[in-house]
């Protein structure tokens, strides 16, 4: 589709008309799609159902602790080597959980606010109004735990090779209340890029002009989840931040729950020790242990790096066709048009869609009449408040490609719509 010229009024009315009545008969079809959450899809949770029968009535580790029992706090040495090179971490400094990383980010952003990760003078809240830079568009979950605890976020753009640093930096110099930063910073949800690795040194650093309670909580959580061949690797946060001399300003943080079983997986995070230590304190008053058999379940199927690496491979080629159909029907549709932008993931779970300035709940509405449900527009951004009303996650991972490719001619026909009609004014 070319260019449109907006003051060529006849044409943009005869358009409308065009593209009304094909709206009307999409509706006509009675669909009902969702493409709103970034959901494994079965064929996927498929790849790890040997998980089930998996230990064979085994109940060891190889120290020959039996994992039916309490204790186990932060997790069995087995989960630690197999987790640890996904992060690029020593296992020494890594802890292993339940089935949500979530929950531990959580914890520790309850802990930093309230308990202090230095001691309890170190507590966030001790110093009143605590804040966290967000880099936008981001995921909708981490600005919710922070706000639920009272943290006020403060939106930097991400830049296609991580957050406005400059940016970053500015605001770390000028306002002595902020107390962290969220990263997702491999094939970032929603956009999918990839942080290069002047993005990562300089974060890195940042601890050493922040607060001294200052973290960044490193969400690593589509660390192995390439779906092209030439995704572009990340450089190692920890490694960068030893290099700095930073290393208690990171928290790093990851699951299987998009690698084996979503609802029933293993999350993990790696600290320095003198955070680790601190979690550990706060974590015992809740926890006597997680569930160290799912976690020995999940070393006996993925086995170590190669076994990951051959399993995420399975997963790859179930995702990457579903991709494709939906950048196929953006090209096709939307090309040239001047209607949109759009970012081309090579991992990770989300397409990033830009509509023009002012369109995206509109265009999420019309798709919903037509049966078609996106992610709320402004999810992306703290509060769900999208300042320019452009952002729009697309989520193909758990639709069929059939369901995807209707639905994305739905999409495709409501950005069209939305467009022509607001260039009518």
């Amino acid at each position: 589709m070319t260019g449109i010229d907006p003051s060529d009024r006849a044409s943009l009315l005869a358009m409308e008309q065009a593209l009304a009545a094909e709206y009307t008969a999409l509706k006509a079809r009675g669909l009902s799609l969702d493409l709103t959450r970034g959901k494994p899809s079965s064929s996927q949770l498929d790849l790890a159902d040997a998980l089930d029968g998996v230990l064979g009535g085994n109940y060891r580790d190889a120290s020959g602790t039996d994992l039916r029992n309490y204790g186990g706090l932060d997790g069995i040495p087995e989960a630690k080597a197999l987790f640890a090179p996904v992060l690029q971490v020593p296992e020494a400094n890594v802890l292993v959980g339940g089935n949500s990383s979530l929950t531990l980010m959580y914890q520790c952003l309850l802990y930093g606010m309230h308990f202090g990760l230095s001691g309890p003078e170190s507590a966030w809240s001790r110093s009143g109004t605590v804040k966290f830079i967000c880099p936008v568009p981001g995921y909708d979950r981490h600005f919710g735990a922070a706000l639920h605890l009272g943290i006020e976020l403060i939106s930097v753009p991400l830049t296609g090779n991580g957050p406005d640093m400059d940016a970053v930096e500015s605001l770390i110099n000028s306002d002595p209340a902020i107390r962290g930063m969220w990263c997702v910073p491999r094939f970032s949800n929603p956009t999918g890029e990839v942080y290069d690795a002047a993005t990562v040194t300089r974060i890195a650093a940042l601890g050493k002009r922040a607060h001294p309670d200052f973290r960044v909580f490193w969400d690593d959580a589509y660390a192995v989840h390439a779906f092209d061949a030439s995704a572009p690797g990340l450089d190692s946060i920890w490694s960068a931040c030893e290099a700095a001399g930073t290393t208690d300003s990171v928290l790093l943080f990851g699951s299987t729950s998009k690698i084996t079983h979503a609802g029933a997986g293993v999350a993990f995070m790696a600290a320095s020790k003198a955070n680790l230590a601190a979690i550990r304190e706060h974590l015992g008053q809740s926890s006597i242990g997680p569930d160290k058999v799912n976690q020995m379940r999940h070393v006996r199927l993925l086995k170590d790096s190669a076994g990951l690496a051959e399993h995420m491979q399975k997963h790859a080629a179930l995702l990457a066709p579903r991709f494709a159909a939906v950048l196929k029907a953006l090209d096709e549709g939307l090309g040239g048009a001047g209607m949109g932008e759009w970012l081309r993931p090579k991992g990770g779970y989300f397409v990033s869609f830009d509509t023009r300035p002012g369109l995206a709940r509109e265009v999420v509405r019309l798709a919903a009449d037509a049966g078609v449900k996106l992610t709320p527009a402004g999810a992306t951004f703290p509060h769900g408040k999208d300042p320019q009303d452009r952002n729009i996650r697309i989520a193909p991972s758990f639709p069929s490609l059939k369901d995807i490719e209707s639905a994305m001619e739905v999409f495709v026909a409501c950005v069209k719509l939305a467009s022509v009609r607001q260039m009518l004014g």
